[in-house]
């Protein structure tokens, strides 16, 4: 049966057809737990690592958010869609069967690094307190403002006209949609993405990832115990840290502590642990006080 006090976070391959939202859903109507949330939105017809976070992970959710993103894309050339994706309307057609990988290579190459790129009108931003996906579907078309992504690495596994077979390594919020659209008008054919899967999100990978079914199954059963991973995997670059009795009490209390001596951290941020060895809590360092407070606390389970 359901139970309301489910904690951990899921990994989860995510089937082609459900919004991102609908695994929430799902998975919140399976486990009973109210507070189920996801880091990092995949588009219905986009599959593989979706990450979902139930009860007190969902407090994590944003550190998981942060991690880089890891794509298999498939791009149509010669074809754009008004979605830039299979799932929308054609809106122009060009030739690309003349194409050499070569010159898909070095246009690519103008997308790596930091770039600005404009989100696509079908996506949840909003404009206006009105997400811009419902807009489109009136016909209207507004200004999006540019936003600043980093693509890392693009590599191409094959080209097979009008087919192009990519592996891209990004940063959160970056659009492959938006790519896809982008590289056809950079080549003069138009394009759209055909296919998409997200191999990886930060530290879980699609090798790893569980399907859908069989974590709602669990859910059901057993409160998900085989799939559900502890919150802190979520903080695992941040160093880690062992509390004293006196320490940990104080930190349940809100209150500052003095350690022997600054630890090199990432983002000057700390896990903390107990005597048992129970996750405690996220510290952050104080530099005007030197010492280190509590950024998040959290329940002992």
């Amino acid at each position: 049966m359901p139970q309301a006090n489910i904690s951990g976070i899921a990994n989860v391959d995510k089937p082609a057809g459900m919004t991102s939202h609908d695994v929430v859903a799902a998975v919140r109507r399976a486990s009973g737990q109210r507070r189920v949330g996801h880091a990092g939105t995949l588009d219905p017809m986009a599959t593989g690592v979706l990450i979902v976070c139930l009860g007190e992970a969902t407090r994590v959710v944003e550190y998981l958010m942060a991690g880089r993103k890891v794509y298999e894309a498939w791009v149509h050339l010669g074809v754009e869609t008004d979605t830039y994706d299979a799932a929308g309307a054609v809106v122009a057609t060009g030739a690309a069967e003349q194409i050499t990988r070569a010159e898909i290579e070095e246009t690519l190459s103008q997308f790596v690094g930091v770039i600005e790129q404009v989100p696509p009108m079908y996506s949840a931003i909003k404009s206006g307190g009105q997400p811009l996906y419902k807009l489109a579907r009136r016909g209207i078309e507004v200004e999006r403002e540019g936003r600043q992504v980093e693509i890392h690495e693009i590599r191409v596994r094959d080209w097979a006209p009008p087919l192009l077979h990519l592996d891209i390594t990004c940063s959160k919020g970056t659009y492959i949609r938006s790519l896809a659209h982008d590289l056809g008008q950079a080549l003069g054919c138009g394009g759209h993405l055909a296919r998409l899967v997200r191999t990886a999100s930060g530290r879980f990978t699609l090798a790893e990832a569980t399907p859908l079914e069989a974590l709602l199954e669990s859910l059901h059963q057993s409160g998900g115990v085989p799939y559900l991973l502890p919150l802190d995997v979520a903080l695992g670059d941040y160093p880690a840290l062992i509390l004293d009795a006196e320490a940990e009490a104080r930190i349940r209390h809100g209150q500052q502590i003095e350690l022997p001596s600054r630890p090199s951290t990432t983002g000057d941020l700390l896990r903390a642990y107990g005597p048992d060895g129970a996750f405690v809590a996220l510290l952050r360092y104080d530099a005007a006080s030197a010492r280190w407070q509590p950024e998040k606390v959290f329940p002992p389970f």
